[in-house]
């Protein structure tokens, strides 16, 4: 059972009905004790996918108030199965220039993997459309894909991670940057591979199986 978590962000539709073609047993996740195991109750997924769009401060702050910030965080540092999609990469590292200081405090992301979300230096954002994605060969996302494959983005930043070896696919926008990410279980992408056609349904039938 794939557990799909559910903030208040859109775009949830379309990858449950992703899932759902490739014949993926999945359901929303009704609350964070479902992944954490609290209150008695057992974790009923095998597997996490968070997706969505939206404000990195706007997100964290919703997932902190929830408790989904916690349980995730929690999730992820036990190892276990889990993609993001988009902001779902994104609110995976320390903090981001989409959201400022506040009050001279930095708003924090999950932090589970070092880095930070850069803004694009040119003036045409977000990117909007396809783009081709340079894997590295022992990534598992893109396991029988073509090389240098394109998918569909939209963004306006692009994470920067400390350690490059975290980096698993890039892309290039104004500069090359990292698109995807692979660390043990964990996995996440910029792209939304369920708007990227057959391609796009296979990374997401790689993650699943």
């Amino acid at each position: 059972m794939i557990g799909v978590i559910d903030y208040g962000a859109g775009n949830l539709g379309s990858v449950m009905n992703a899932l759902k073609r490739m014949g993926c047993e999945a359901e929303f996740v009704r609350g964070p004790e479902e992944l954490s195991g609290g209150s008695g109750a057992k974790a009923p997924y095998e597997k996490v996918l968070f997706p969505g769009d939206g404000h990195f401060a706007t997100a964290m702050a919703s997932l902190k108030k929830s408790g989904y910030a916690a349980a995730l965080q929690e999730w992820i540092q036990a190892d276990k199965p889990f993609l993001g999609i988009c902001i779902g990469l994104q609110l995976l590292f320390d903090s981001s220039e989409e959201a400022p200081p506040v009050d001279g405090k930095p708003v924090r992301g999950l932090g589970v993997i070092p880095g930070t979300v850069k803004r694009f230096p040119g003036r045409k954002v977000p990117q909007i459309g396809w783009n081709q994605t340079q894997a590295r060969p022992a990534s598992k996302l893109f396991r029988g894909l073509p090389e240098n494959s394109f998918f569909y983005y939209i963004h306006s930043y692009y994470v920067d991670p400390v350690d490059e070896s975290a980096a698993a696919a890039w892309a290039e926008y104004y500069l090359r940057y990292c698109s995807v990410v692979e660390r043990g279980a964990l996995a996440a992408v910029q792209f939304h591979p369920e708007k990227s056609g057959a391609l796009g349904l296979q990374v997401l039938e790689n993650w699943a199986r």
